[in-house]
C-alpha cells in the first residue's frame, strides 16, 4: 500500500508542476529554439524534468525511511538536477557536464550506497573495498548517459523510465526490499504523471535536467539493491530493463568506431531516428519502442521469478530474437561510412 501511495503522490506532484515549470521556462524565455537537427518547428519549454525532481523528492521524502542510501540518493539526486539546470541554459560542454555526473555518483557512494560486494563464481562473497566506490561512479554515469540518449523523440526516455521502475517495482517487492519498492514506484508515478504533457505532441521536453535526473534515480536504486543481494544481480535487473537503451548506446558506439567519428559525435543513426526514417510518426514509434522497452523490463522480471537458469534461457531467447528482427529489418545495419548529421526529427538533445 505505501508503495501505492507513493507513486500516487508523485504522479499527483508531478501533474500540478508540470504547468507551472512550463510557464516559468517560458516567461524566461529559457526555451529550446529549432536548428537543422530539430523536430520541432517553434522554440520549445524544456527543463520539464524540474517538476519530476520536484515529484519524486517530495514522496520519496514523505514515503521512505530516511536512511543513509536514501539520503545520498536524495543528495547525489540535487548535484545532477543543478548540472541538468546548468546545461539547459547555458550548454556545458561534454567534459563538464561528465564531471558533474561524475560528482553525482561520489555522492551517492560517500552517503553508503555503493557496490560493497559481489558474488564469487567460485564460491563466497568478494568484498569490492575502495574499488566499490569506483564502480558506483561509473555505473551511475553510464545509465545516466544511457537514459540521456534515449531522450530523442517526446516521451520516450520519460515512458521507458516508467518501464523500467516498474520492473524494479516488481522485482523489489519480490525480493522483499520495501525501501526501493517505494523509491521504484515514487519515479514510476512521478514518470508516468510526466507523460500527459510529454507524450507526442509534447508541450515540454524533459531537457537533459529530466534525462541525467532519470538514468541516475535508475542507476542509485539498483545500488541501492546490492545492499540486499549480489551486485551482480541487482545491477543486472535495471541493464535488463533499460535493454532498449543500453543496446542503443552500444550500438552507437560501435557504429561510430566503425565510421571512424569521435565516440561522443551526434548521427541520425539511433534506433528512433531509423524508424522516422521510415516513414513512421513520432507518436507510432514511440510505441513501437514502448514495447520493446517492455519486453526487455519482462525479461528483467522473468530473471528473478524463475528458476535461475529458465529465466536467463528466455531473456537469451529474447534478445537474440529482438536482434534478428532489427538485422532483418535493417534497423540495426553498421553502416560502412559515417552516417549523415541528425534530420530534421532530431530535437538536438545531445547525443
Amino acid at each position: 500500500m505505501r508503495e501505492l501511495f507513493a507513486a500516487l503522490l508523485a504522479g499527483a506532484i508531478v501533474l500540478a508542476l508540470t504547468p507551472l515549470v512550463r510557464r516559468w521556462v517560458v516567461r524566461l524565455g529559457l526555451l529550446k529554439p529549432p536548428n537543422d537537427r530539430s523536430m520541432h518547428r517553434r522554440p520549445m519549454p524544456h527543463m520539464g524534468g524540474l517538476a519530476i525532481i520536484g515529484g519524486f523528492t517530495i514522496a520519496a521524502a514523505a514515503m521512505s525511511w530516511h536512511s543513509p542510501g536514501v539520503t545520498g540518493l536524495l543528495a547525489g539526486g540535487i548535484v545532477i538536477a543543478l548540472v541538468g539546470v546548468v546545461d539547459d541554459i547555458w550548454s556545458l560542454r561534454p567534459w563538464q557536464k561528465l564531471l558533474g555526473q561524475i560528482v553525482s555518483g561520489i555522492v551517492l557512494a560517500v552517503f553508503g550506497s555503493r557496490i560493497g560486494w559481489v558474488t564469487n563464481p567460485f564460491g563466497g562473497i568478494l568484498y569490492t573495498g575502495a574499488i566499490g566506490y569506483v564502480l558506483t561512479v561509473v555505473w551511475v554515469v553510464a545509465v545516466e548517459n544511457m537514459v540521456n540518449l534515449a531522450d530523442g523523440l517526446d516521451g520516450l526516455a520519460s515512458g521507458i523510465t516508467a518501464i523500467a521502475s516498474l520492473a524494479m517495482l516488481v522485482v523489489s517487492l519480490h525480493r522483499g526490499d520495501i525501501e526501493s519498492a517505494v523509491l521504484s514506484a515514487a519515479i514510476a508515478g512521478a514518470t508516468i504523471g510526466f507523460l500527459r504533457d510529454n507524450f507526442a505532441p509534447a508541450n515540454i521536453f524533459l531537457g537533459d535536467t529530466g534525462a541525467m535526473y532519470l538514468g541516475y534515480v535508475l542507476a542509485a536504486l539498483a545500488v541501492l539493491g546490492t545492499d540486499k543481494q549480489a551486485a551482480a544481480l541487482a545491477i543486472g535487473v535495471p541493464v535488463l530493463a533499460l535493454g532498449l537503451p543500453f543496446f542503443d548506446t552500444a550500438f552507437a558506439i560501435v557504429r561510430r568506431i566503425r565510421s571512424h567519428q569521435p565516440i561522443g559525435q551526434a548521427d541520425s543513426g539511433h534506433l528512433h531516428h531509423r524508424l522516422i526514417d521510415r516513414g513512421l510518426s513520432q507518436r507510432r514509434a514511440v510505441l513501437l519502442l514502448y514495447t520493446v522497452a517492455v519486453a526487455c523490463g519482462l525479461g528483467a522480471v522473468l530473471v528473478v521469478l524463475l528458476p535461475r537458469g529458465l529465466g536467463f534461457a528466455i531473456v537469451a531467447l529474447l534478445l537474440v530474437g529482438l536482434l534478428i528482427i532489427g538485422m532483418r529489418s535493417g534497423l540495426l545495419e553498421l553502416p560502412t561510412k559515417a552516417p549523415p548529421l541528425p534530420q530534421p526529427h532530431d530535437r538536438g538533445v545531445a547525443r
